[in-house]
């Protein structure tokens, strides 16, 4: 079956979506391990959590409520450029599944190292009084989490500069082929 480029662009913007929510869920399960204070005291009331449910479940459904919409609106801009750009559809889908797997795997790393920031920041004291840790919250949970979480967003938000790449290569390879 071969889908033309709108299709194609609804879907990758949804598969964008349904991939970031994914890692959102799966990525909080690390946080979690690190630092379950941060969820207990800010991070479940935040997202409505409620008390009696497990707090595994409980955390992967904030990282998918909170990562959702970072898929699409990191993913938007590049699909757009591609929409216009690609001339083959199968090029186009092929570039944008690149493209989200190519963000998925710097969002993994940057928040792996925002974790081990995180953890030196809690044992050497090197930003206390610097951040503003909210009230009642474990700072060294807060730091691990936090870290992560913080790392994970600004990565994300650079992939979307980064999810051109397989964008712009989809393009000049089928332009070449025409040629």
């Amino acid at each position: 079956m071969k889908l033309g480029k709108f299709p194609t662009f609804f879907m990758l913007m949804a598969f964008a979506a349904c991939a970031a929510a994914i890692f959102g869920a799966l990525h909080n399960q690390l946080s979690y391990t690190v630092g379950p204070d941060y969820f207990h005291s800010l991070k479940f009331a935040q997202f409505a959590i409620p008390p009696e449910m497990p707090p595994r479940l409980g955390a992967a459904l904030v990282g998918a409520q909170a990562s959702w919409w970072m898929g699409a609106a990191v993913a938007g801009p590049a699909f757009i450029y591609g929409l216009f750009s690609v001339p083959n559809a199968q090029s186009y889908l092929a570039a944008g599944l690149g493209a989200i797997g190519l963000v998925i795997v710097l969002a993994t790393m940057a928040a792996l190292t925002g974790l081990i920031g995180g953890l030196v920041a809690d044992n050497t004291g090197l930003l206390d009084g610097v951040l503003r840790i909210p009230q009642g919250v474990d700072q060294s949970d807060f730091l691990r989490a936090g870290f992560m979480h913080e790392a994970a967003y600004i990565a994300g938000a650079l992939g979307g500069l980064l999810a051109f790449w397989p964008i712009r290569r989809a393009r000049g390879l089928d332009l070449r082929r025409a040629g």
